[in-house]
């Protein structure tokens, strides 16, 4: 095929929404990517710059809250709806589809299983008000193993009075608020209580944020608790109910990671084949070259299959089905999928996609956080064989 028969270059995904608000929904959300976001993002990830502007712009534009009940200031919409969503914020900057997941996780457990004048209180600003949200589970000596965290909660009158340290936390240090799990019983997972902390708390302080290697827009820092005292109208569900919240949160964010390890991986499918339409070598463009087009359908390929499994999840979550397993599939595999297709485009480019001056190379070194975060792959796998073998097959 000759170059001037081509049709080489980013192809517009076919998407089928349930409604046509859902369809206007994600047009505003693809204009609004195209316009302030992805034009930026290059130069805000190297200078470490946080986009706390875009994410006020979502919120104002009721982006922030998309799956959660509108009498609480969300979107009512479909986790399907909010996914895709996710994907085109993240198609064009990782830090912002990201921060938008984790965001939703920080207001799963209120949304979820907090009561009706909490939410009243709570949510609307949460969703709608500007607030940027984190979520603390995590700790220094707690990854994997999260009900071993040590950050403990002591009753004191009406108030609970919090003590611990949180770890990799996104948003650390930037969030307006922290649900916070922490150790209220004995050991093990039943000994653990979600809190609604604000930012503002006395004694609760961030660390330095992380060195990464990708994802720098977005700060990832230790979270100090010393002495926080919170009322127990922040409690969020009952007394040692917090790892069973704590988990349900993961369930659905696992889908987040998936829905934004499709979008990084996308952008790198068609930086990949722009690239590969207009460089020449030995006379014709090197698409025309079948040892490349093969790379190039493979890419595709795993893309496609990656969204079509995170969509199938969502649909089962949508449809108030069990969806744990499917959550954990879908983190696994779009996750692997764009380490597998970022590391292709980079070879697709060559030595330019080495380079800085071409996007290939941070959608390489942002694709290998999204393997780790809200549970690693390999834990993701310990989840699957649990669900085919263990007590939840049965």
């Amino acid at each position: 095929m000759s170059a001037a028969t081509s049709d080489y270059g980013p192809r517009p995904v076919e998407r089928r929404l349930p409604t046509e608000e859902a369809r206007d929904l994600l047009a505003l959300v693809r204009e609004l990517a195209q316009r302030e976001i992805r034009p930026v993002a290059a130069r805000e990830e190297e200078a470490g710059g946080f986009p706390r502007e875009t994410f006020a712009l979502l919120s104002r534009s009721g982006l922030l809250g998309l799956p959660y009940p509108a009498e609480y200031g969300g979107g009512d919409q479909p986790y399907e709806v909010y996914l895709q969503m996710l994907e085109e914020l993240a198609a064009a900057r990782l830090t912002v589809g990201l921060g938008v997941s984790v965001h939703s996780l920080a207001c799963h457990a209120l949304a979820s299983f907090g009561t009706k004048e909490q939410r009243t209180e709570h949510l609307p600003a949460m969703l709608g008000g500007g607030l940027l949200g984190a979520y603390g589970l995590s700790e220094p000596s707690a990854g994997s193993d999260a009900a071993a965290l040590r950050t403990r909660a002591v009753r004191d009158g009406d108030d609970w009075v919090i003590d611990g340290s949180k770890a990799w936390i996104t948003h650390g240090g930037i969030a307006d608020f922290y649900t916070v799990l922490a150790r209220t019983g004995g050991a093990g997972p039943r000994g653990i209580t979600a809190f609604l902390v604000p930012a503002e708390a006395a004694g609760l302080s961030a660390a330095v944020p992380e060195r990464k290697m990708g994802m720098k827009g977005s700060p990832t820092a230790q979270v100090h608790l010393d002495g926080v005292r919170v009322p127990d109208g922040r409690r969020i569900g009952d007394e040692g109910q917090g790892f069973a919240i704590a988990l349900a949160a993961l369930d659905a964010g696992r889908l987040g990671i998936a829905a934004c390890a499709v979008g990084l991986a996308q952008a790198a499918l068609d930086e990949a084949l722009a690239y590969a339409a207009g460089r020449e070598q030995f006379g014709r463009p090197i698409a025309d070259f079948q040892g490349l087009r093969f790379l190039l359908a493979d890419m595709a390929t795993r893309v496609e299959a990656g969204r079509a499994l995170y969509l199938a999840a969502a649909r089962r979550r949508d449809d108030r089905l069990p969806f744990a397993r499917e959550a954990a599939m879908a983190k696994l595999m779009c996750t692997d999928t764009a380490m597998q297709v970022t590391t292709d485009a980079v070879q697709v480019l060559g030595g330019y996609g080495y380079t800085a001056d071409f996007p290939a190379e941070r959608y390489l070194r942002e694709a290998k956080m999204l393997q780790i975060v809200e549970g690693t792959n390999q834990i993701q796998r310990v989840v699957i064989a649990r669900h085919l073998l263990g007590p939840e097959s049965r």
